[in-house]
């Protein structure tokens, strides 16, 4: 819902403007980058290729300087038979909660949701994106593997895998070197480069974060019950727009255009699911510079990757848009697995230099 409007390509507007910014409205989380500029590796140092690396997990890393709260010292002022609820870890038959204690849990989520946005900007992972072709008989267009890295401005894409066909390890190397150039020059504050990129990532983030705020007056939550997911008991909630809710920007006129659904897992009053479907067209620059068309379904869920640190692990998108006068649709799925946390741009460096070292990366030798 809450779009942060970029045009920098079709499909980076339409999944720039719906899926990135839904699941920030809806404190669901952050596609790839959202809360920065993502930079494929590939256009600072084109390759033709790619290569998978080791298939060793690693969730559960260390969240080592991110000191996140636990949910009992964030949640103090959520109702107490809330509270109660939690700590017996009931599974049963669940009563409706009141106005008050959705309010009160949302207030929570909403917290959490903030420290995993700052948490995802220290990780890595690896993404397998998959484009398929719309109708009843969908075709698999493009299948690729990156390994995502973070810049200190955003996140930076580098190629593991185009279908099945791995990377050259000399083509890997370049992208590793294009990420360790990058890092250098975000940790040189007197270049012009560097201060532009960082003033406009602090307005993404402060723009999102709005946003993130703004959706708890933009939707009515109903709760409709609890289910269990992946072994997760869950509350779930219904949002629908709010009638009285006044939009002050374009961005948030988009949050009475969309319903969506959620899934908080009870315990830790963390997101595991969100689902948006567009029940009215949005447009842009009064329908000048693009529109996304009603009908669109956007779906995201997120795992537990460290203690107290929820990241998407996998993203959904199937509607038609519009740029300029060029239609065009969106049949995509991302799954990310693997998060490693590799810390701010400094200790990032680090590790790039000592892949470029030793000629392997984290991942394995490409």
């Amino acid at each position: 819902m809450a779009l942060s409007i970029s045009f920098a390509g079709n499909l980076n507007m339409a999944k720039g403007l719906t899926a990135s910014g839904l699941a920030a409205a809806l404190a669901l989380g952050s596609l790839a980058g959202a809360s920065g500029q993502t930079v494929t590796a590939t256009i600072a140092s084109p390759t033709k290729g790619a290569a998978s690396g080791a298939e060793a997990p690693h969730f559960k890393e260390s969240t080592a300087g991110l000191k996140p709260r636990p949910s009992s010292s964030i949640a103090e002022n959520v109702d107490s038979s809330i509270q109660g609820s939690q700590a017996a870890g009931q599974t049963g038959t669940a009563r409706p909660p009141s106005d008050a204690e959705i309010r009160a849990r949302a207030k929570v989520l909403l917290e959490h949701q903030h420290l995993n946005d700052e948490a995802l900007e220290q990780y890595e992972r690896i993404e397998h994106q998959v484009n398929r072709s719309g109708g009843a008989t969908p075709r698999v267009i493009d299948d690729k593997t990156y390994r995502v890295v973070p810049t200190g401005t955003g996140t930076m894409k580098l190629l593991l895998k185009d279908g099945e066909r791995p990377v050259d390890p000399a083509e890997y190397h370049k992208q590793l070197v294009a990420w360790k150039d990058l890092l250098e020059l975000m940790l040189n504050p007197e270049d012009p480069r560097t201060k532009s990129a960082y003033a406009k990532w602090q307005k993404r983030k402060a723009d999102r974060k709005e946003m993130v705020d703004a959706a708890v007056d933009g939707f009515v939550t109903k709760w409709v019950g609890q289910e269990t997911r992946n072994g997760h008991v869950c509350d779930v909630y219904e949002l629908q727009p709010n009638p009285n809710f006044h939009p002050r920007t374009l961005a948030e006129d988009v949050l009475t255009r969309a319903t969506a659904k959620i899934w908080v897992e009870r315990d830790s009053n963390q997101l595991l699911r969100g689902e948006a479907h567009v029940t009215r067209d949005i447009s842009f620059g009064g329908g000048i510079l693009g529109k996304l068309y009603r009908g669109g379904v956007f779906y995201m869920d997120q795992d537990e990757v460290a203690p107290g640190i929820w990241l998407p692990t996998r993203y959904q998108y199937d509607f038609t848009a519009r740029k300029f006068l060029f239609m065009f649709e969106e049949h995509q799925y991302v799954e990310a697995r693997q998060y490693r946390r590799v810390g701010p741009p400094e200790q990032a460096l680090a590790i790039a230099q000592q892949e470029l070292a030793s000629g392997k990366a984290a991942y394995g030798d490409p």
